[in-house]
Order: structure tokens, then sequence, then C-alpha cells
């Protein structure tokens, strides 16, 4: 028993000293997007500070393909040690109800680390629609059912969702038009050939600003400081709503607790700094930084209810 005992509080500290002793080479960050994105660009602007706090370089690894599918059946497979890390976003919470088949489970292959920014969705109208608040749409929409179109970056992507969810909780109907991308759909909706869509900030800040389309609130839960002069959806007509692009990263599951911390405890402090909040601040993001077990809850609630959605909506990935 004594020779069992001295064995197991040996390896028990030869895996606390191997904990202690990460990283050793450089960490692999997954990013399921081409380079030059906003989540790229999330990735490499935490990915660099973050070199410098490890003492090790954090190398941007952008894996495309399948709506994300890719990049993250990827990072489930890898080894969970510390060295290969996942930028995750909408798409993790959402796949597995979109496709018949993911390579990988939300619950099982992966632990959180941290949220660590989101950025609203804007609930933008041409200037020509009869509609200047949220109630005001809700209005019109309810009057005219299926007569106004709005526009999305393709079917399941994230303005197709936030406005399937506002539809569904508001009680109104329109007609989805998806596009190849957001950049076209504002493009024909400032150009009046849609009438509304669920918009990515920083695609419709410009044509907000110079008038060219009106935003009538955010699908953040609250206020955004870029429009602090928008109201939420959710106290503008539809309570308890909220839709919300945002960046976070997980790690392949069983990746040592100690590494988990000190990814957390880093990440949450690069991201609280003043210099950086202010880069993601101007960029439309919101910085946020969470814990690992509030960005895990976070994660499941977020499964739970687009899978609800996408079901009662009957929406399946193309």
């Amino acid at each position: 028993m004594i020779r069992f005992v001295t064995s197991f509080a040996l390896l028990f500290v030869i895996v606390a000293n191997a904990d202690a002793a990460w990283p050793e080479r450089p960490v692999r960050l997954i990013v399921p997007y081409s380079a030059g994105g906003s989540t790229d660009t999330v990735a490499r602007l935490v990915g660099a500070r973050l070199s410098e706090r490890l003492g090790e370089q954090v190398v941007v690894d952008n894996r495309t393909g399948g709506g994300t599918l890719i990049g993250t059946a990827i990072a489930a497979r890898a080894s969970a040690d510390g060295y290969t890390l996942l930028m995750a976003t909408p798409p993790l919470t959402v796949n597995p109800s979109l496709y018949s088949k993911v390579p990988y489970d939300l619950r099982r292959d992966f632990v959180a680390i941290t949220n660590i920014a989101a950025s609203s969705n804007l609930l933008v109208v041409h200037p020509t629609l009869a509609a200047t608040s949220t109630r005001g749409l809700i209005a019109l929409l309810k009057a005219n059912p299926n007569k106004y179109n709005y526009g999305s970056s393709g079917i399941g992507g994230a303005g197709h969702l936030a406005m399937a969810l506002f539809e569904n909780m508001a009680g109104v109907d329109a007609v989805h038009v998806p596009y190849k991308g957001g950049a076209p759909a504002v493009a024909d909706l400032v150009a009046g050939r849609l009438s509304l869509m669920m918009a990515n900030l920083t695609t419709a800040q410009p044509h907000i600003r110079s008038g060219r389309l009106r935003a009538l609130a955010v699908g953040t839960k609250a206020r955004t400081a870029l429009f602090p002069e928008l109201p939420t959806i959710a106290e503008s007509g539809v309570p308890g709503y909220e839709a919300n692009n945002w960046n976070g990263v997980v790690a392949p599951a069983g990746t040592p607790r100690a590494v988990i911390e000190r990814l957390q405890h880093e990440i949450s402090g690069i991201v609280k700094d003043t210099a950086l909040a202010e880069r993601l601040g101007a960029a439309g993001l919101d910085p946020i930084g969470d814990t690992s077990e509030e960005f895990a809850r976070y994660l499941a609630a977020e499964a739970d209810k687009w899978g609800k959605l996408v079901k009662a909506a009957q929406i399946r990935a193309e």
C-alpha cells in the first residue's frame, strides 16, 4: 500500500510539473475562416499578445471550408495537450442542428476557455420602408405577411438565424433571400432591392452613418458603444431577444485543467487591457473575457437556443 501511494504521489508530481512547464513549444490557434476576416483579425490580435505572455509563439492556422466544420474537426481530433486551440464562433453551437452529420460533439470534444468579445447584429431597413422603430416594423410585417424580403450571408448564416429568431419571437413573416456573403446582401439592401436584414455591425456601419440605411435596434443583450442611441431589440418590442456574433477560445476535451486556467487568465487579461479593448471597440466588438465555467454555460445555452429554432423553422444547411 505504501509503495502504491508513493508511486501515485510521484505520478501526480510528474503531471503537475508537466503542466507547470507548459508551454515548451509553439501553440497552434486554429481559425476555421480565411485570413483577413474579423475572426482572423481578433485571433491575430490576441495571439500576438498571448505569445508575449506565454513566452512561446502562438501560430494562427487558417483551416477553412465546410462552414467551419473542417477546422473545427481538426481541433476536435488534436491531442489534448494544450498545444492546439480553436477560435470558436456561433457555428460551433449551431452546426450540429443545421447539418445531418457533424464531425464533433460540442459537449464531448471541447472544453471552454473564455469568450473574447461579441459584436452586434443590427436590425436595419432601407430608408424608404415605412418603419422607424422595431415596433413599427413588427406592425408593418404583421399587416403584410411575406410581402417584404430580407437578405443574409446564406442559409444557416448568422444573419439568417438572427432574422429567423426575430420572426419566431415577434410572430412575423418575411421572405428570406440568401446570398453568398453578407456584403452583397448589404449592397442590395442599400440599392433598395431588399427591405430589411440583420446586418453585421462592421459591414453596416458606414451605410448607417451616411443615411443609406436606417438602423432600428441592436441584437445584443445590452446596447453597443458604437451606437449607444440604438435600443436593443429586447427593449423595443421583442422581450428576451438576443442574437450576436462572438469570438471565443476552446481546447480539445481532456486538456489539463492547469493549462485551461492559465490560458483563461492570460487571455482574459489581454482582452481587458485598455489598449486592446479600445481596438476591439473601434471594430464594433465588446470585450468579454469571462471564466471558463461562464463560457461553457453560454455555449450550452446557445446550442439549445439555436437547436430549438432550427427545428421549429425547419432550417437545413445546403
